[in-house]
């Protein structure tokens, strides 16, 4: 009975404790999905003079879940720079060009630079791009570009020349473009898709940088890339790089080397996966034998598996230069970062002057030097010179790119309405701080009519008391955790935090803070 009378007292003290009353459910209103209209735009000012913050042992700390939590909800936005076919020549992308090996090391060294939280490196033949959050945008952009100029040896005027730098939802539609094939120099094509993903998945791997922001946003446009291709046609009958330089080689074959396309000697030099789609872009137009130059037989043979109906002829980099004199179109697809055919190689070889050649170089960085093209009766294009197959291709799309646009829409405000129900956080947990207060003033106000209880009735008022709270706070805290419009979330963390008094309690430590 006494239990029981000491329950109820200080059930009536909990709601009605100053400044806690229970909202009505009539007081919010939900509001629909919103992308906001008004993006940020980046500044472009940088400090080139940006700290670097030492790391102790091999690398840096692992954070633990609940510093990767508290990180989030700190106004974390993503932002992206980076540059592309679309904005810089090949010479400077192949400048900043990692292998896909290097994605989590080179992450890890922009986030040793100390303003930037999460962080993942994208870098493909057509573009290099580095996605990251930081509360920070200014300093972090600094610390981005800085790290991009040390890396390529480029000062950083002659680098903001080159490079775009994209905040908040625009970089966000920027990743959805990019997923979906719209930003790829073809409209549609699948690989960039498979790289998207690859990025996502390097970014949660042990050794990754990408937090909960990031890779929420990666894995949201992995998710996007896959349904514009299932819900739209934009990548039925789509062309790749390497379809392209098919196509290109094809087009060109008799006004630079005389012969139609059909009886053209053909070669490879690699074998990966470009390779591949090229010998399958060749052999649907009738290609019966080709020769592929690789450091070992091993992919080659598994090629020559793939395609029974085509010829293939494999050859060592030993015998390079005889395969290239008795071919008449080579295309280079190897990952080697030096040139593997310039004009000194050519003329050392005897191949100046000769035969008409036609040198189709489809590798980042470039294996085929562009002075080729000073060798009489050689020409040479890289993946620059596929315009006119680009131009085409794009004017074929064009009611597809809509549609898919609306389809990156719908994918870039969910994944904006998520990350703005993270601001919900901080307030979520002043809530809880607020009424754990008033709870625990309330215990002790009643502390000595509740003295004579025994440990384990006082531990049953403990556990009363904070269902109570808990209760009370469920609807306020669900309601914030909902996915609504910005203006919305923003207006009722305003209303919550007047409601329960959060801005008072805030201002009074900072007061307190003072005056020590």
């Amino acid at each position: 009975m006494k239990l029981s009378s000491g329950i109820i007292l200080l059930s009536s003290i909990m709601m009605s404790a100053s400044g806690f009353v229970a909202p009505s459910s009539s007081t919010f209103t939900s509001s629909s999905l919103q992308v906001a209209t008004n993006p940020t735009a980046m500044e472009s000012e940088m400090d080139e003079g940006t700290p670097v913050v030492a790391l102790n042992g091999a690398g840096r700390p692992k954070r633990t879940r609940q510093e990767r939590l508290e990180a989030a909800s700190k106004g974390l936005e993503a932002h992206v720079v980076g540059l592309s076919i679309h904005h810089a020549s090949v010479e400077v992308r192949e400048k900043l060009a990692i292998a896909e090996a290097d994605w989590n090391s080179a992450s890890a060294d922009l986030i040793a630079t100390g303003s930037i939280a999460e962080a993942a490196v994208l870098s493909t033949c057509n573009r290099f791009e580095v996605y990251y959050t930081a509360t920070d945008a200014r300093e972090a952009m600094a610390a981005v570009t800085q790290y991009l100029s040390n890396r390529a040896q480029l000062p950083v005027s002659l680098l903001r020349q080159n490079i775009f730098m994209l905040s908040s939802d625009d970089a966000v539609w920027h990743l959805m473009r990019v997923a979906g094939g719209l930003d790829s120099l073809i409209v549609g094509e699948g690989q960039i898709l498979s790289q998207v993903r690859q990025c996502h998945l390097h970014s949660i791997e042990e050794d990754g940088s990408g937090g909960k922001v990031l890779s929420r946003l990666l894995q949201s446009a992995v998710q996007a890339g896959k349904r514009v291709r299932s819900e739209t046609a934009i990548s039925k009958g789509s062309v790749s790089i390497s379809s392209a330089a098919v196509e290109l080689s094809e087009m060109l074959c008799s006004q630079d080397l005389q012969l139609p396309f059909s009886e053209a000697r053909l070669a490879v030099v690699g074998a990966g996966k470009m390779t591949r789609l090229l010998l399958t872009h060749l052999a649907s137009r009738g290609l019966e034998q080709i020769t592929i130059v690789n450091r070992s037989r091993k992919s080659p043979e598994e090629l020559a598996e793939q395609f029974p109906d085509v010829q293939v002829d494999i050859k060592l980099m030993d015998d390079l230069w005889d395969v290239v004199a008795n071919a008449d179109i080579v295309y280079t697809a190897t990952s080697a970062v030096d040139y593997l055919v310039d004009k000194g190689l050519l003329e050392e070889n005897g191949l100046g002057g000769g035969k008409p050649l036609m040198l189709v170089d489809i590798a980042v960085p470039r294996n085929v030097g562009t002075d080729c093209n000073e060798v009489p009766n050689v020409v040479a294009y890289n993946v620059d010179d596929l315009k006119a197959v680009v131009a085409r291709n794009t004017a074929m799309r064009q009611k597809e790119m809509i549609e898919a646009e609306t389809l990156l829409e719908e994918e870039s405000a969910a994944f904006c309405g998520w990350r703005e129900s993270l601001s919900a956080i901080p307030t979520i947990n002043q809530l809880q701080e607020r009424a754990n207060e008033f709870r625990t003033e309330e215990l002790k106000k009643c502390s000595r009519k509740l003295g004579h209880l025994n440990d384990n009735e006082m531990e049953a008022v403990e556990r009363l008391s904070r269902g109570i709270v808990n209760k009370l706070l469920h609807g306020p805290m669900t309601h914030l955790r909902k996915t609504e419009s910005i203006e919305g979330k923003q207006a009722t963390l305003k209303e919550l935090s007047a409601m329960f008094r959060l801005d008072e309690k805030d201002n009074a430590g900072r007061n307190g803070r003072r005056r020590n």
